[in-house]
């Protein structure tokens, strides 16, 4: 590794804007954003009506005030603007995570990597529970990719189908409104675009999870039929065959079963061969091996039932039977011990669930009988259509109670996978439900790892806190404490509190923040909870250098300077979270300050951004829909006509105000409603702001909402893009394409085209089509972006003039963004300073935005680059090439601690790939092995496939097994 570390971090940051990558509209400045194939959407077609006032959102991230007393400070706040007063600073309490929270991520993450690394080689049980393990530590992290990668790994490595069956129906319900058809039936054939592992088919019957044939079972032609042994071979195995009467084939009748006044008559040899207990019966020292007729009357089987008993003994197969016959073959099987007919009959019933009406009257039938396969396939369905199977009686009875656990674990289908996966689902949908906490004590009663019972103790406090049982709370809380949980003390501070022993929480929290040399953020705001005046604050700040990303400190500091009159500065406080993390609930406090300055534009501006990334909010103590509170501000704000709100768009978009412009769309959404093109307009805004799952559901109201045959396959077309199916997506555009040429269509077939490796001539050819796009009806807004795009490919071909003269067009019709790219074309023309001032041009118009602080640092001197730097990091503190950038900088001056500590402290609250590798490598650098071989554990376990990390652990892995053993 290379001394200078600065030199290798700027290599990191090789013209990152200019990729012909970048092509998706709307790119982040500096940032590829291209959509997460792993999007969820909360709902599909049509909005919905704004919901009744009376309704009261359960949303953990929503404002929880009491009923505010109004303002004291007199003539800014007038009544008809604050209908429910101000929010009270004190009110204010964050939200408890309902998950795993290591105290140290890092030894957390590696000791996770350690342990895949160790059950890699062992029973795919281990691997299995091991990839779960890491889904919980990542849900703390909060990165979706990272979620559905592990869930994914889970379900490769499930050992059984009961297990496949869970996590296939995990990982559709994480990625259910993904799907073109929004309401697919739930054990509905795979589509060409529905993922391997999801498929209900190979989960219920593939014999090997991670040896899994490439195409789906659901599309995979039907076997050759199975030559049966040569002592079956009778005749046809038509359904008429099935129930073979004595006259049809007298020469092989030798016995006779008596059921009622019926004889059944069969072949004593091949009722024999179905199990030992029989042939003992009929070959054995019993008095029915000398007769042959034999009285069945008693065992619970009908005629036509032995009937059928007699033909699959003869041909082997149970295909042609009706359901209620199998079922009477099944019981028949469990009495005789028959395994071979017991597989037949439970391969074929579980093969007959097609959905919920099936599984409800197929699964009794497979708990009294034991049939793996059957239950497994019933319980499919019933989790493919959560949660509103959940609201079935009968299914919330089997799923929920003890009685119902029992059962499904008699018929091996219950499993600490299963009630993972169940109270996710209903914590997400109602944390103060009955059927959560039924759940999670049954999570609690399969927990066997460690881990597995930190998580079920401490999801059982969170719930209990929730629901106002403050001792059932506590005591749960000390229980997972006791496992070795130490986030629970926080949900165990809170317990106390809520029963009144204040001082108690405070020692106790105050006692975790001297336990740690270097505690965490969320200690002190914890602690905070029990103080006041500058105490409180001095904890809070603490709070936020630790950890910037709590948006806590921020609502309360925020809240307490509007109790001071001070409304201005509480508009900036909060506005310092609403930069980097779109939260509806700082967005509403933003609002409220607004109005509390009687700047009622802006407040119904973040108002209509909280209706964008979520219609069902309820504003102000859940009182109010956002659209109520429009419509009271009606008169206090400009009303304009779609011309207005079409030229307010193209300023907002000019002077880089994302949020402005999500908030004019939305006001025109409010007009034309069912408008697609601006659904997508919509979607495209909301990916450059990183609201993925918004996005995606804009993008499908577009979809929905479209009357012409040529749009709707461009939406679909990225729908497709951004759910990983690149090549259905360019199919799409191409057969728009062939109905009707449009910008949308040429944009998407380039951008398709461009993500990937491309040559000269390929990235050309790309050129080509967005020149084709604009060639096309469209408006500057989108043109722009295309020129943008074509710039960028010129850039990576070589081609400097011309990727020049594409950004000098971009910028004539006022795509700002285009600085960026052209500051990159007079960096490699070796105009270093020209780059610079090119920056400052989009710096000075985008003052808010860190990535164009960060870019700028790129052509500036050093002391000028660490200024911009710095910037970008307060604007937001989430983007890590400042972190490496500056930790460069000190590891080259000798300042190795001061390195360690810059990238320890962004680590702290943002474990990531590139700074853990950073660092790991300064450690092998400093002779610290021990150090850089678990920062390398931690970085894999986010990502496997680090080239540089891989190499630097072998490295590492070498030294250590050199050094000599004390």
């Amino acid at each position: 590794m290379t001394n200078n570390f600065l030199t290798t971090i700027k290599s990191l940051k090789l013209i990152e804007g200019c990729k012909a990558a970048q092509l998706y509209a709307l790119s982040s400045v500096g940032a590829s954003t291209s959509g997460s194939a792993d999007s969820g959407v909360s709902s599909i077609g049509k909005p919905h009506p704004p919901p009744p006032p009376k309704a009261i959102s359960m949303r953990s991230g929503s404002l929880y005030y009491p009923h505010a007393a109004p303002s004291t400070s007199g003539a800014f706040v007038p009544e008809p603007h604050l209908p429910c007063g101000l929010p009270v600073a004190d009110a204010l309490e964050p939200a408890l995570d309902a998950c795993l929270r290591p105290v140290d991520h890092v030894g957390a993450l590696a000791a996770s990597y350690r342990r895949v690394s160790a059950a890699t080689s062992g029973a795919d049980d281990d691997l299995c529970d091991a990839y779960l393990e890491q889904h919980a530590l990542f849900q703390s992290i909060g990165d979706a990719r990272l979620i559905r990668r592990a869930l994914r790994a889970a379900r490769v490595h499930a050992d059984n189908p009961h297990r496949r069956a869970v996590l296939a129906a995990w990982l559709r319900y994480q990625r259910r409104e993904d799907e073109l058809d929004p309401a697919p039936p739930p054990l509905a054939p795979c589509t060409a675009t529905t993922p391997l592992l999801e498929c209900p088919r190979a989960a219920v019957f593939a014999s090997v999870s991670h040896s899994v044939d490439p195409v789906c079972p659901c599309r995979r032609p039907p076997p050759p039929p199975v030559t049966p042994p040569p002592h079956r071979l009778r005749r046809s195995t038509s359904a008429a065959a099935s129930e073979m009467s004595e006259e049809e084939e007298p020469e092989t009748n030798d016995l006779w079963f008596i059921i009622g006044e019926e004889e059944v008559a069969c072949d004593r040899s091949c009722i024999a061969a179905l199990s030992k207990p029989l042939n003992t019966l009929l070959y054995g020292g019993f008095a029915e091996a000398h007769r042959d007729r034999i009285d069945f009357s008693r065992d619970g089987i009908t005629p036509r039932g032995m009937r059928a008993v007699s033909a699959y003994s003869r041909h082997g197969r149970v295909d042609d039977f009706p359901p209620d016959i199998i079922s009477q073959l099944l019981a028949f099987a469990n009495k005789f011990c028959c395994e071979g007919l017991k597989a037949a009959c439970d391969n074929q019933l579980a093969a007959m669930v097609r959905g919920l009406d099936n599984a409800r009257s197929l699964i009794d039938i497979g708990l009294e009988e034991a049939s793996h396969l059957l239950v497994a396939s019933c319980l499919q369905a019933f989790l493919r259509e959560l949660p509103k199977s959940l609201t079935y009686p009968d299914i919330a009875r089997l799923l929920c109670s003890p009685e119902g656990r029992e059962r499904l674990d008699i018929s091996g289908n219950a499993s600490f996978a299963l009630y993972y996966f169940l109270s996710y689902v209903a914590m997400e949908q109602d944390m103060r439900s009955n059927t959560t906490v039924m759940l999670l004590e049954r999570l609690n009663e399969f927990a066997e790892q460690p881990w597995q019972k930190q998580l079920a103790l401490h999801q059982l406090g969170c719930v209990m806190l929730q629901r106002g049982e403050f001792e059932e709370a506590q005591e749960w809380f000390e229980a997972a404490v006791a496992e070795g949980h130490v986030y629970s003390l926080a949900g165990e501070a809170r317990a106390k509190y809520k029963r009144g022993h204040k001082y108690a929480a405070y020692k106790l929290m105050n006692s975790v923040v001297g336990d740690y040399d270097e505690p965490a953020g969320w200690m002190y705001q914890e602690r905070s909870l029990y103080c006041v005046g500058k105490e409180k604050l001095a904890d809070l700040q603490a709070a936020t250098e630790l950890d910037p990303t709590m948006t806590f400190p921020y609502k309360y500091r925020a809240c307490a300077l509007l109790e001071e009159d001070n409304a201005e500065s509480a508009v900036a406080e909060i506005s310092k979270v609403v930069g980097f993390k779109m939260a509806t609930d700082c967005l509403e406090l933003r609002a409220w300050f607004y109005l509390a300055l009687e700047q009622c534009e802006l407040a119904v501006q973040d108002v209509r951004a909280i209706l964008t990334l979520d219609p069902t909010y309820m504003m102000f103590h859940g009182r109010m829909h956002g659209e109520q509170l429009i419509e009271l501000l009606r008169g206090q704000v400009r009303q304009w006509d779609m011309a207005d709100c079409w030229m307010e768009l193209y300023d907002r978009w000019s002077a880089v105000d994302d949020i402005g412009s999500l908030a004019v769309v939305q006001q025109m959404l409010a007009r034309e409603p069912g408008n697609s093109s601006l659904r997508f307009r919509q979607s495209l805004l909301l990916l450059r702001l990183n609201c993925q799952k918004a996005a995606m559901r804009s993008l499908r109201y577009a979809r929905n909402s479209s009357l012409h045959e040529h749009e709707r396959l461009v939406y679909e077309g990225w729908i497709l893009y951004d759910s990983g199916h690149r090549d259905e997506a360019l199919a799409k555009a191409e057969q728009s394409i062939g109905l009707q040429r449009s910008f949308e269509a040429f944009f998407l077939k380039a951008y398709a085209l461009g993500d990937s490796s491309l040559d000269t001539e390929s990235s050309l050819s790309v050129v080509q089509l967005l020149e084709h796009a604009n060639s096309c009806a469209s408006d500057n807004l989108r043109k722009g972006q295309a020129y943008n795009n074509m710039g960028s490919i010129y850039v990576d071909c070589d081609m400097l003039d011309e990727a020049a003269e594409c950004y000098g067009i971009a910028l004539n019709i006022k795509h700002t963004r285009a600085h960026q790219g052209l500051a990159r074309v007079h960096y490699l023309k070796n105009r270093k300073k020209v780059a610079y001032e090119e920056m400052t041009k989009l710096v000075q118009i985008a003052s808010n935005s860190a990535s164009a602080y960060e870019k700028r640092s790129e052509y500036g001197e050093r002391d000028a680059a660490r200024n911009d730097l710095n910037t970008a990091t307060l604007l937001d503190p989430t983007r890590t090439y400042p972190y490496r950038y500056r930790a460069a900088v000190l590891m080259d001056e000798g300042k190795e601690e001061e390195a360690i500590a810059e990238l320890s402290g962004a680590i702290a609250f943002k474990p990531d790939v590139q700074l853990l590798h950073l660092r790991a490598a300064f450690f092998d650098s400093m002779g610290d092995t021990e150090s850089a071989l678990r920062d390398c554990e931690a970085a894999l376990c986010l990502d496997p496939t680090h080239g540089d990390t891989l190499e630097l652990y072998s490295k590492a892995s070498s030294t250590k097994a050199d050094e000599p053993q004390s």
